[in-house]
């Protein structure tokens, strides 16, 4: 039976939109408004269950008044009909609503709605763009996205309940207290003012403070998975103490912020303690006041002790449920710092599909920097590309080469959009990048990078990842082409799970380096993409593997339109065209031997890493600048074949 009720709110139907951006009344009600019945309800419900806890009072002062004014022959007799009735309500009627109310809260809106939150708060993070997530801890995003929906849930329901027992309980026992006297009504008049002065004094306060704690929460919670996530750093630099300060320094924040706030909840509890004891007293004289001079019943003394006392008890719970609900509402105000943020680099209104005929790259006077500011000067700093022109036929073979800084990893990401250009603009096959959606452009380049990431997951999910619908036995010639297909058969996680079933830890830390990049590989084999991006693609691998991977990688780049990036010249010395960069600039264009024969900077990064290896390992000096040396790749038209036996491949340049 609770299934049905269960399945009234699925938590990830539909496509959800963005957070509206419009504050912290608009951000609850952007989720309040997709429920609207099931909020409808918890409020009545809620409404019900205050109005027949006010009658137990009430119940109470009508049975001693009716076993005063009545024998035992004449009680049930004559009030037979008023006992089962108010039985009636405490034992049918009472528990069906509080059944009701259960079911909506238990069944429906804790794991419903809650998990809705979610949902649409990490549906809308994860589309964020790269800077995004550059720029912050991913624990502390994880944080907020997971937290703000329980958080708000929580705050809802209980400002639900507690609103409706203070308004309800305390309207119904003023009425009944004034029909039996109005000077009953006295004590709870000054009580109610008092508390309304209560909250106002404390509700803020508490309310600031909970968001300050929870920020500092968030804080501590990205430090701590920045920290477990970059553990092998933390110990191959034997830094584990500086990352016990790094913590310490969080959770003593923490530990600040959440004591200031218990001292704000301590002086709340104890005001209200004490108001409670006044209400209690104070009603409690006046009721034996009124009853010695005769002007009310000892049904009514009955009557006004038992609601003092029960306003007490509610007292308390709402007490208790303001501290709980400031706190909830102070998780959601810090998630909204991640989750309430207008989507940066969005596609535009009118962004169509990328069609890719034929993969023609086309570069014109493309000018970018990252909106650094030369606080010296109050200017931008010079861009990091100036003016790149740059065209690549359709199924052409580019490498980008250049020092540290040149801008060869910066137009890569310009062309998978990760950041939008100061001026000019990429095509692809006549089509602005800018105008298409980003995720068709992805879909249609492949790329495979120097620091591979695996996703926690088996060995053929971080394949198939490439290509979703892909079979099995297109996931095993994936690997097989990528060299990856034997060790994987090797592997057995600490699950027992084994082979292709294997998985493969946080960023695939279970794999050495080589290993994550042949499946690395494999998912690009697999994806089959027209346009592909190699950034350093063989650099985890060792000669022998890649040797063997270098055929493959042939195959792979035939009829496609590549761009390979590499710090060891001799893997791209075979591309159709390489194009050097230095300062932000193209500087030089041309294959290997015209490149060689131009004597430029080509010809200098070359003898660095082949002439200056070959004099070190000969136990004589570098050589220096001058005539090009015989070089190790024999001269002749690029893409003869594979690297020669006596190519070496030492040496490295800075990207």
């Amino acid at each position: 039976m609770l299934r049905r009720f269960e399945a009234l709110l699925d938590p990830t139907a539909g496509t959800p939109a963005p957070p509206p951006n419009a504050g912290l009344v608009g951000f609850y009600w952007f989720y309040i408004r997709q429920v609207r019945g099931l909020t409808v309800a918890l409020f009545v419900f809620g409404g019900l269950i205050a109005v027949l806890d006010t009658m137990i009072p009430a119940f109470i002062g009508r049975v001693v008044s009716l076993v005063s004014s009545h024998s035992p022959d004449t009680l049930f007799r004559d009030q037979g009909l008023v006992l089962l009735g108010m039985a009636a309500v405490l034992l049918v009627l009472r528990p069906l609503v509080f059944l009701a109310h259960s079911v909506l809260v238990n069944q429906i809106v804790n794991p419903g709605f809650s998990n809705m939150i979610r949902w649409q708060n990490h549906w809308h993070v994860v589309r964020q763009s790269w800077t995004f997530f550059q720029n912050d801890f991913a624990g502390r995003i994880a944080n907020r996205v997971l937290q703000a929906g329980p958080a708000l849930r929580e705050s809802l329901v209980m400002a639900f309940d507690a609103a409706w027992y203070i308004l309800v309980y305390g309207s119904s026992a003023l009425v009944l207290l004034g029909r039996l006297d109005w000077r009953l009504t006295l004590p709870m008049v000054l009580w109610f003012i008092c508390y309304a002065a209560m909250l106002r004094y404390f509700v803020p306060r508490l309310r600031d403070r909970s968001r300050h704690v929870s920020e500092m929460r968030s804080n501590l919670t990205g430090r701590v998975v920045d920290s477990y996530t970059n553990i092998l750093t933390v110990k191959l630099f034997a830094r584990a103490r500086d990352e016990d300060e790094f913590v310490r320094d969080a959770i003593d924040d923490h530990t600040a912020a959440f004591r200031d706030q218990t001292r704000m909840t301590t002086g709340y509890t104890v005001t209200l303690g004490l108001m409670n004891a006044c209400l209690i007293v104070s009603m409690s004289a006046v009721a034996l006041w009124q009853w010695s001079e005769g002007h009310i019943a000892i049904g009514a003394v009955a009557t006004a002790i038992p609601l003092a006392w029960q306003l007490n008890n509610i007292a308390g719970w709402v007490a208790r449920s303001v501290t709980s609900i400031f706190e909830n509402i102070g998780t959601v105000q810090d998630g909204m710092r991640s989750i309430d943020v207008p989507r940066q680099m969005p596609d535009p209104a009118d962004a169509v599909e990328l069609q890719v005929s034929g993969g023609e790259i086309r570069v014109e006077n493309l000018h970018f920097d990252y909106g650094r500011v030369r606080e010296d000067l109050g200017e931008r700093n010079l861009a990091v590309l100036h003016g790149i022109d740059l065209t690549i036929a359709p199924g052409e073979r580019v490498g980008l080469i250049g020092p540290s800084g040149a801008g060869k990893s910066t137009l890569v990401n310009l062309l998978l959009h990760f950041y939008d250009p100061a001026s000019g603009r990429i095509l692809i096959d006549g089509q602005d990048i800018a105008g298409v959606t980003q995720e068709s452009l992805r879909r249609h380049i492949a790329m495979v990078t120097q620091d591979t990431s695996l996703l926690h997951r088996s060995i053929a999910e971080n394949i198939r990842y490439g290509q979703p619908q892909a079979t099995e036995a297109q996931i095993v010639a994936a690997a097989r082409q990528a060299q990856a297909h034997d060790f994987i058969l090797g592997l057995e996680d600490w699950h027992g799970r084994r082979g292709y079933d294997a998985h493969v830890g946080e960023r695939g830390v279970k794999l050495s380096g080589g290993q994550r990049q042949r499946v690395a590989l494999a998912r690009v084999i697999l994806k089959d993409a027209p346009i592909l991006v190699l950034d350093e693609a063989t650099s985890a691998l060792d000669s022998e593997v890649e040797a063997a991977i270098q055929e493959q990688l042939d195959g792979l780049m035939e009829g496609r339109t590549v761009i390979a990036i590499a710090h060891r010249l001799s893997t791209i010395a075979r591309m159709d065209r390489l194009i050097v960069l230095d300062g932000g600039r193209i500087v030089e264009a041309g294959s290997h031997a015209e490149l060689l024969q131009r004597n430029g900077v080509y010809a200098r990064l070359w003898r660095r890493q082949s002439g200056g290896f070959d004099s070190v390992a000969a136990g004589a000096r570098p050589v220096r600048d001058g005539p090009v040396r015989d070089s190790p790749v024999r001269d002749g038209p690029v893409g003869d074949g594979p690297v020669g036996d006596g190519q070496m491949r030492a040496g490295v340049v800075a990207k």
